[in-house]
């Protein structure tokens, strides 16, 4: 059974009545690449100080690999390595001083860290600029340079804010498959307004919204959640799309729609639909190229869980 290496119980940041966080729950498998996804001001940040020990809680508890983490306490500082959002760097160190530098912060054995220091620049692709001035890097060396240093005490868990927001497509790149390289190795906690990154490599998600929980769950599992799906059929005569239109008058169709040779049936019970559809083809003698369900994206599932909480 695998165990949990970050557990969350009932967080709350209460700022003088305005709740950044809001009852937040969650628990991260370890060595999983958890996703921590949520629009600007959901509560991302906040929630990475507290667990970090940087900001108090007003309620809640927060365990990472078994130990408490409490309110500038350092108990919990040997298994947690931190990225900041907006990370700070001396300018005129070198990659190698920097991360000497935050290695003696935990009192690292000098030849550990100097090892330690070659590995962890061949890993973020920084080793021929390791005796360059900082301040000559860019955004995506800073940022690479940036998860080398939350690396260097060998962290059990490791704890990124936002970690490309501010990079090219070419950096963002970069950054994430050094993220998914850790898999299994470590557990990766990263927060992200971005879908398309927590798509790619991540085992699990939680979606928060106003500090509160959405959803949380596996990828697999919560592409499972829309109700609403999307059945694309496409045809050998443009002519032949007009025959689906009457497939809008089914209870559990809630949209029909065509695009040249193509059929976009979407409803709630995607197998009703299916048989429906090819009740049509085989009555009409119709010619289908292809027919497939549309994956949901991360995107669709955002969208809708965010509505739905704002209705509320």
């Amino acid at each position: 059974m695998m165990s949990t290496a970050v557990k969350i119980r009932g967080l709350v940041k209460d700022y003088n009545g305005l709740l950044a966080v809001n009852q937040l729950d969650l628990s991260v498998p370890e060595g999983s690449i958890y996703g921590f996804l949520g629009p600007n001001g959901a509560g991302k940040t906040t929630t990475l100080k507290m667990m970090i020990g940087m900001t108090e809680p007003s309620a809640g508890d927060i365990e990472i690999m078994g130990k408490k983490v409490a309110f500038g306490s350092n108990n919990h500082r040997d298994v947690i390595g931190y990225l900041p959002d907006v990370p700070g760097f001396y300018d005129w160190m070198t990659p190698v001083e920097f991360l000497h530098f935050a290695g003696g912060l935990y009192d690292m054995d000098h030849k550990d860290l100097k090892e330690r220091t070659k590995e962890l620049l061949d890993l973020v692709h920084l080793k021929k600029a390791r005796h360059r001035k900082i301040g000559t890097f860019s955004r995506g060396m800073k940022q690479r340079l940036g998860i080398a240093q939350a690396l260097i005490n060998r962290p059990k868990v490791v704890l990124l804010d936002e970690p490309v927001s501010a990079l090219d497509p070419i950096g963002r790149k970069e950054v994430m498959d050094i993220i998914q390289s850790l898999a299994g190795e470590v557990t990766v906690f990263f927060s992200t307004h971005i879908l398309a990154d927590v798509e790619r490599i991540c085992d699990r998600i939680i979606i928060i919204h106003e500090g509160k929980k959405l959803l949380e769950d596996s990828i697999e599992n919560i592409k499972a959640v829309p109700d609403i799906r999307t059945l694309e059929v496409e045809l050998e005569d443009i002519n032949q799309c007009d025959y689906f239109n009457k497939l809008s008058e089914i209870d559990t169709v809630t949209s029909v729609s065509n695009e040249k040779h193509r059929v976009f049936i979407s409803g709630h019970n995607i197998n009703d639909i299916r048989k429906h559809v090819n009740q049509i083809l085989f009555k009409n003698n119709i010619m289908v190229k292809k027919m497939f369900v549309q994956e949901v994206s991360l995107e669709d599932i955002f969208i809708q869980v965010v509505n739905e909480n704002d209705k509320k």
